[in-house]
């Protein structure tokens, strides 16, 4: 269990996972009816100032109104938020756990889950999640402050669009022209992450992962959008990756880095249709490098079998990273 303390100098005692919490908890006064307090008076500022179940239809000045209720009830919220996250470092220190990255990938991914099947009404998903990236990466920042490190060189309009998507313009974006410079950057850092296009196009010849393969290098830890869609504003896949962030990690899909010789259009059909691979040109031994993305329920030595038996041979295996499995979204189709 972790161990508590005092984070602000008055009140109870608190631990770390108390203090991630308390934002869900707090906000969930309004849907629990919670009467007491400040979460009284927040709970009393959610609901129409002058709603009776007979009242006559409000005026345009008594709906803007409510507009500028709801807008300050939001931002009353996001400074609690900020003064919770203000605690939750000083927890951090006081019980010697700081530094390094905040970067929570498998949290984030359960919170737009959650967000998704929670969502419904006229706001567009897309606006409801860009909000939310924005709020979930800044205060991410404002704990441990970090860069992106993003490579550019497969094209910049949607890797920029990706980046700004999912971390806002409050965290630094620095441009790299090459896979290993991102790689490069994130391994001597404190905290940065990176971001690495997940399907390079068939013309670029580098196998970047390798430089992942090695004990404490960094690793893939997420793979964004946490959902995707098919008219997503930011739907390149892309992996981000990190120091190893052991505590941290999820590991529904797991990532491998395969060498292999003999590499042949029969090996590449050989591979099973679960796995999701990328496909580089190794120079040793008319051989191939892949990048093997594997979802839950399945084992590497299902995919090094398949490759055996078409007549490849495995040079070296290695573990790269993990992240969530990917939420999908399907649009219901318009009616006719």
């Amino acid at each position: 269990m972790p161990e508590a303390c005092d984070a602000g100098g008055s009140g109870p005692a608190v631990s770390v996972p108390e203090l991630e919490g308390r934002f869900i908890r707090r906000t969930d006064f309004i849907r629990l009816g919670v009467r007491s307090g400040r979460a009284n008076a927040m709970t009393q500022s959610a609901m129409p100032q002058n709603a009776t179940q007979n009242d006559a239809p409000l005026s345009l000045a008594d709906l803007r109104s409510e507009i500028d209720r709801i807008d300050a009830a939001m931002h009353q919220l996001l400074m609690e938020r900020s003064e919770i996250i203000d605690r939750l470092v000083q927890v951090k220190h006081t019980q010697g756990t700081e530094g390094g990255s905040a970067f929570r990938p498998a949290r984030e991914a359960d919170m737009m889950r959650r967000l998704v099947e929670r969502h419904r009404g006229l706001l567009p998903l897309d606006t409801v999640e860009s909000i939310w990236r924005v709020i979930i990466a800044t205060f991410t920042y404002v704990q441990a402050p970090y860069s992106v490190h993003a490579d550019l060189s497969g094209g910049e309009a949607p890797m920029r669009d990706s980046a700004r998507f999912h971390f806002g313009f409050t965290v630094p974006f620095l441009p790299h022209m090459g896979a290993r410079g991102v790689i490069d950057a994130v391994a001597g850092s404190r905290g940065d992450l990176g971001l690495l296009a997940a399907a390079p196009s068939p013309s670029a010849a580098d196998p970047w992962w390798t430089a992942l393969e090695a004990e404490g290098a960094p690793k893939i830890i997420a793979r964004l959008p946490f959902v995707e869609r098919d008219d997503h504003p930011a739907g390149l896949p892309v992996f981000v990756v990190s120091h190893p962030i052991a505590d941290a990690a999820v590991r529904e899909v797991r990532v491998y880095s395969l060498r292999v010789t003999g590499w042949s259009a029969a090996a590449g059909r050989a591979i099973p249709a679960f796995a999701e691979v990328v496909v580089a040109p190794d120079e040793a031994l008319d051989g191939a490098a892949l990048l093997v993305s594997l979802p839950p329920g399945h084992a590497v030595d299902e995919v090094t079998g398949a490759l055996a038996e078409a007549g490849a041979g495995i040079r070296a295996v290695a573990e790269v990273g993990s992240h969530a499995a990917t939420h999908k979204v399907v649009r219901p189709a318009a009616r006719p």
